[in-house]
């Protein structure tokens, strides 16, 4: 496909924000019990990390996830960088990937990117470097079929300081994925980007259609309350992270109340994939999953009774 010319792109008014959000994609609706669908589920590829990284049985390949995941149940993932760090420019490699999802039926949403530096660094060649590093990710995502990659929004300096340059190397990032047609979000993720009046203020500042947030449910200090957190990240967002650690025997998530989150999360008007994250260690990682994954159907359902 034709790159769109960045410049056309940028005049795009606001309009436009969903153009490339699952969230607004009437294409991925689909009818339960009369009723469409409130939102669909996928499986973050960090919930596994023990397993791809060797240190937890059965060891899992890279290459293998998608089929593992399509194993558990889903239709969609989200990569993390992490466990294909040196293949972003290995075509055949990216291809192999795309193959492996769709053969098992698997969309491919987003990749989530770590380990290549702070988009927001107070000196301006790390800076530079560091939205040039991404610039590969954004194109493995275009091969991949993604939607989006998801960056941290990391600097240093004061208050002000930190958004101005976050702010810098978020807006040059996304002027240059505006040409494959894919978004750049932010995680709260550590630091000022967990800070939710922050983070907003840094994508407003940013101020383009394909700039946007993944909240995630579980990566706020205590003193932030999450659930308002949530609130107002959800306006901007174009991916959702449910994050879960452990369960009671009712099958609810213990440190979240899942029912709220997801009310709020709802009632933005969000309707797209809502991704599996569990990091628990008293359940294995299968069946951290499987939890996660049971506690959002029983949710879904109850929005989706006649």
């Amino acid at each position: 496909m034709e790159k769109m010319d960045r410049r056309k792109f940028l005049t795009l008014g606001a309009g436009t924000a969903g153009i490339f959000s699952l969230g607004g994609c009437a294409a991925l609706e689909k009818i339960m019990g009369g009723r469409k669908m409130p939102f669909r589920i996928s499986l973050a590829q960090w919930s596994l990390h023990r397993r791809l990284f060797g240190t937890a049985e059965p060891k899992l390949d890279n290459l293998d996830f998608a089929k593992e995941a399509r194993n558990l149940g889903f239709d969609a993932v989200e990569y993390v960088n992490q466990f294909f760090m040196d293949k972003a420019e290995d075509t055949e490699y990216l291809a192999e990937m795309k193959k492996r999802a769709t053969d098992h039926g698997i969309r491919s949403l987003l990749i989530m990117c770590d380990r290549e530096g702070n988009l927001g660094d107070p000196d301006s060649k790390r800076r530079t470097q560091t939205v040039e590093n991404h610039y590969k990710w954004v194109e493995a995502a275009k091969h991949l079929g993604c939607h989006s990659i998801r960056v941290n929004a990391a600097s240093a300096g004061t208050y002000e300081e930190q958004k101005k340059l976050a702010a810098d190397g978020l807006r040059r990032l996304c002027e240059f994925a505006a040409g494959d047609r894919l978004n750049v979000i932010v995680e709260n993720h550590g630091g000022l980007s967990s800070n939710p009046k922050w983070l907003t203020a840094v994508i407003e500042e940013v101020n383009l259609p394909n700039c946007g947030t993944l909240p995630d449910f579980g990566n706020f200090p205590s003193q932030i309350d999450r659930y308002e957190a949530v609130r107002m990240l959800m306006p901007y967002a174009k991916s959702v992270s449910a994050k879960s650690y452990d369960f009671d025997e009712n099958g609810d998530e213990t440190g979240t109340d899942y029912y709220r989150m997801m009310e709020i999360v709802l009632e933005a008007g969000y309707n797209g994939y809502v991704n599996v994250e569990y990091e628990g260690n008293r359940l294995s990682e299968n069946d951290g999953i499987a939890a996660t994954k049971n506690l959002l159907e029983k949710i879904r359902r109850q929005y989706t009774q006649t």
